[in-house]
């Protein structure tokens, strides 16, 4: 499949709709769907959403992207992990239907999980958009809610190189009639999805002005129009993940769940690779007494909300092991957590076309790091690190493609 198309990446919906034809339209034969797009804190609000919607006694189907571990993780089936065999058939059955026909991999297989969807009963879909939203291979149905976390400047390359014009791109999920729960965004970014909104009739929920969330002595509160309501503080750490809460809270009161779903939104969601920690395997093994932690984070507002989590938690002597992708703000990511770690250790993310090499991510390191070190792989930087401080606490971030990774590895 990824032959089909000389892009990975090429936003336009055409070879969508030409192969979502040709599969009878699974599209409109889906439980009510719920589409999320944003810059960051879409993977956690599509958590916290599910756990909620569970809580409820729901079904719920969820595609995310992109998968750390194994493929199966993007494609949901009413709570479960699509199977080998479920899961072949239906590629076999969209990779016929295709005839040979250009298509990109991300849009065949948003197109078979659609046909998975389709062909399973649930009561809601769980949609997060691939990159962007306008043109995303997800942007083909009609849902009963859409959801737009904060924006930021990411994806340069593909949605344009200013906050407006990335903003124009997500606000393309927006569909007449449609509610839209708009979580915390820059005055530029909210004037772009307001803008788009009543063009399109479509009525919003914005963080600040329709609902509010705050901490308040270790209790989250959430207050919208309907009322208040005092939960426990979200089970992914961090305070950014407050805000994702918000929104995944929102939603759900939107849709008209009591406080008990929105109490599972906040106690059962679990999100691998941000700010995870680590405590069984052969890397934590080798990390012996220090603390070991992953997350996936990859841009400057990754890196702010890192920074953030990390000084929430009990002081540790920080190291930093850290891989990238060369499509990322390297610094941008980096200079947030200059504050909270003692070193850096470079490595090249394994079977990585777009990499950089260990070298090259130390190189932007030593810009804001005197302590940086490079290492051929992972376990070879832990082993490094707990030889000279093993009481450490060693996070390794940079990239969702290094913790995908990881937790091959570690499992």
């Amino acid at each position: 499949m990824m032959s089909l198309h000389p892009k990975v990446i090429d936003l336009t919906l055409d070879r969508v709709w030409r192969l979502l034809e040709a599969m009878d339209h699974p599209e409109r034969r889906l439980p009510p769907v719920i589409h999320i797009a944003g810059t960051n804190g879409k993977g956690s609000t599509l958590a916290m959403f599910r756990a909620g919607l569970e809580g409820a006694g729901k079904a719920v189907h969820a595609y995310t992207s992109p998968h750390l571990a194994r493929f199966h993780e993007r494609i949901r089936l009413a709570g479960e992990l699509i199977d080998e065999a479920h899961l072949t058939k239906v590629l076999d059955r969209c990779y016929a239907a295709n005839g040979g026909e250009s298509i990109t991999y991300f849009e065949i297989t948003t197109v078979a999980a659609l046909v998975a969807f389709a062909e399973t009963r649930a009561d809601y879909t769980l949609l997060e958009v691939g990159l962007g939203g306008r043109l995303d291979a997800t942007n083909v149905v009609d849902p009963v809610l859409t959801v737009i976390t904060p924006i930021s400047v990411d994806h340069t390359q593909f949605l344009g190189d200013t906050i407006e014009a990335i903003a124009r791109e997500k606000a393309g999920i927006l569909k007449r009639g449609v509610p839209c729960v708009v979580g915390p965004q820059t005055e530029a970014a909210l004037e772009v999805i307001e803008a788009k909104a009543e063009r399109v009739g479509a009525p919003l929920l914005v963080h600040g002005q329709h609902w509010h969330v705050w901490e308040e002595r270790g209790r989250l509160i959430f207050q919208d129009e309907t009322g208040l309501v005092d939960l426990p503080m979200p089970a992914l750490i961090g305070a950014h993940q407050v805000q994702n809460a918000g929104a995944a809270l929102a939603g759900l009161r939107a849709l008209g769940f009591d406080e008990a779903a929105c109490e599972a939104a906040m106690t059962d969601a679990t999100w691998p690779a941000r700010m995870q920690r680590l405590r069984t395997g052969p890397l934590v093994e080798a990390a012996g007494s220090a603390e070991l932690w992953l997350d996936g984070g990859h841009n400057p507002s990754a890196g702010e909300a890192l920074a953030a989590a990390l000084g929430t938690l009990p002081t540790r002597p920080l190291h930093l092991v850290c891989g990238m992708l060369n499509t990322k703000d390297i610094t941008g990511f980096m200079r947030p957590l200059t504050d909270h770690a003692e070193s850096l250790t470079a490595v090249s993310i394994p079977g990585e076309a777009a990499t950089l090499s260990a070298e090259e991510t130390a190189t932007e390191a030593r810009k804001l790091w005197s302590n940086v070190t490079t290492a051929p792989d992972v376990r070879s930087a832990i082993e490094a690190i707990v030889e000279k401080a093993p009481e450490a606490r060693i996070l390794i971030c940079g990239s969702l493609y290094l913790a995908g990774n990881i937790l091959r590895e570690n499992g």
